[in-house]
């Protein structure tokens, strides 16, 4: 009777810590938000493509099958995103306001409270200050999941900082964290792409590459040559970068042949991709591979993040890159006249 007591017991203290094993879920409450949508992605492929979660009252769940460490974003309806660190056999509480969701917290496992701490930390910073919070904190915990969250969002594909990079300091911690996390493939690729950098910076010269368009077409680098041209990544569901599509499809109308447009899709379906395009008149070459962050042709134009962009002259030479859409507009159109 002791020994079956002590197994009920076991049995419910593991249920109460943690998930299904195998599995990492999280549930959630947001106050000021009744109903609603967000998009949950993995960008070190815990799970394949999208998925949708339910606000109902303002509460949601959400569970996905889990064998190893990884990260699962959520986008919510303004497209800011907020990371949930997961780990086999865990669950995680995430609550907050809906109308201050940098200040949302997580509770549940080590590394999201590490997160926790950081996001607060930075609430109050300069954009200066965040850089110098970030390297600290990647320095302090190079081998732990959040360093190459805060990695990849401060310094592989930087918001912050006008969108520029340090490329020397950025390879120093990329090389700290892969000393740690030598097995991580994630880590591996960061390192390939900070390398493909230096030879991403201005004056550096188009890539050679072939591709399939969004129709199954062939396309190389031979359509970009000899015209200004814009490479873009950008995905339906990010709401900035397909007004930043738009607009330069709109600039390639009126200008013609004499400038090139190739459009490089982060969503995780073809046909998803092909669909939102499908009243698009315009000569736009638009590339969807369907391996999102991961796409090959993405390191070839050292581009990390949606709404990445690089400029080149009709030369075949990078004038600027990842530029805010207003300067890529007026960039553009002082090239072309």
């Amino acid at each position: 009777m002791k020994r079956l007591t002590y197994i009920l017991t076991l049995t419910l203290v593991m249920v109460a810590c943690g998930s299904r094993s195998g599995y990492f879920s999280f549930e959630g409450r947001l106050l000021n938000l009744n109903q609603g949508e967000f998009y949950v992605y993995s960008p070190d492929g815990l799970f394949e493509g999208f998925d949708t979660i339910k606000v109902e009252g303002g509460r949601f769940t959400f569970e996905t099958p889990c064998d190893e460490s990884g990260t699962i974003m959520i986008v919510f309806p303004n497209f800011s995103e907020q990371p949930v660190f997961a780990e086999p056999g865990k669950s995680v509480t995430i609550k907050g306001d809906a109308s201050h969701l940098k200040e949302i917290e997580i509770e549940g496992t080590k590394d999201n409270k590490m997160m926790n701490g950081f996001r607060q930390q930075i609430s109050k910073a300069s954009p200066p200050e965040v850089l110098k919070y970030a390297e600290q904190f990647i320095r302090n915990n190079p081998n732990s999941p959040v360093s190459i969250y805060i990695l990849r969002k401060y310094f592989i594909a930087p918001d912050e900082n006008n969108g520029e990079t340090d490329i020397r300091k950025t390879e120093e911690l990329v090389n700290l964290v892969y000393k740690e996390q030598p097995k991580n493939g994630q880590v591996a690729r960061m390192a390939r792409f900070v390398n493909d950098m230096k030879h991403g910076v201005p004056g550096a010269k188009l890539p050679s590459f072939t591709a399939k368009d969004i129709n199954g077409n062939s396309i190389s680098d031979a359509r970009l040559r000899g015209k200004v041209a814009v490479v873009i990544a950008w995905a339906n569901w990010d709401y900035e970068s397909r007004n930043l599509r738009d607009r330069l499809s709109r600039l390639q109308n009126e200008y013609g042949n004499r400038l090139a447009v190739m459009a490089i899709s982060l969503d995780a379906s073809r046909q998803t991709c092909k669909s939102s395009l499908r009243n698009d008149s315009t000569s736009v070459m638009t590339v969807c591979d369907q391996m999102m962050f991961e796409s090959p042709l993405l390191n070839q134009f050292t581009l990390d993040k949606v709404q990445g962009n690089v400029l080149y002259n009709a030369q075949g030479h990078i004038v600027e890159r990842n530029l805010k859409p207003n300067e890529l507009e007026t960039r553009i159109k002082n090239l072309l006249n």
